[in-house]
């Protein structure tokens, strides 16, 4: 696989289709958001309507009920690896506006033409960006354009997406952004610009047979 391609499995979380539901008692010190990240919030709203997108798109591709339900309960953490997306998206273009790192639409398109004739066909390439990645098919374009971000950036750094001075980078543009999870999603870890689970004994979660996800 190429190294375009190897991008999208370090940025993108392996995701399949499921949508959990997050039930807490208590205080929200984060009301209506589920992060802010810049100082703009990401709304709870905002995220189960990705989290739908994917389930929508996975249902289409899956039909039969018995292997849909499977494909449901086989992911307990969508909507966290969803968030965590995300928020991973805006610090990497942080981060490449950091460098002056700018990608033209002829720059996606010649990289989503590369990827379609791997795949098979357009089909092909969205069918799997949904199953490895959680990429619904609308997303895809914007998705292509991160990975370029991250693929610039690491050329500039003369490194690779898998190495500490890339990471580096995505840790000062997180600080830059002051990213601030909603404590029911975890919280952010700065230094690996990721999603850490927090132990709240106050969240439990589960998954509805319809998979729609609802606010806590």
């Amino acid at each position: 696989m190429h190294r375009r391609r190897r991008t999208a499995l370090v940025l993108t979380a392996a995701i399949a289709a499921a949508a959990p539901l997050l039930t807490a008692c208590g205080s929200d010190a984060h009301p209506g958001a589920a992060a802010v990240v810049g100082g703009q919030r990401i709304t709870v709203a905002q995220l189960e309507n990705r989290v739908k997108e994917v389930r929508r798109a996975q249902r289409a591709v899956v039909p039969d009920e018995t292997q849909y339900q499977q494909v449901v309960s086989s992911t307990s953490s969508l909507t966290r690896d969803t968030l965590h997306n995300m928020v991973l998206d805006r610090v990497l273009h942080r981060a490449a506006q950091d460098q002056r790192i700018t990608v033209t639409r002829k720059e996606i398109q010649q990289m989503r033409a590369d990827l379609e004739r791997q795949a098979g066909g357009s089909k092909g390439l969205e069918t799997a960006w949904l199953q490895k990645y959680g990429i619904a098919p609308g997303r895809l374009d914007d998705n292509l354009r991160l990975q370029l971000e991250a693929q610039k950036l690491a050329e500039k750094l003369g490194t690779d997406t898998s190495r500490p001075a890339f990471w580096k980078a995505l840790s000062k543009a997180s600080e830059e952004l002051h990213v601030d999870l909603n404590p029911r999603y975890g919280t952010w870890d700065v230094q690996k610009s990721s999603r850490v689970d927090a132990e709240t004994p106050w969240v439990r979660e589960v998954t509805t047979a319809g998979g729609q996800p609802v606010s806590a």
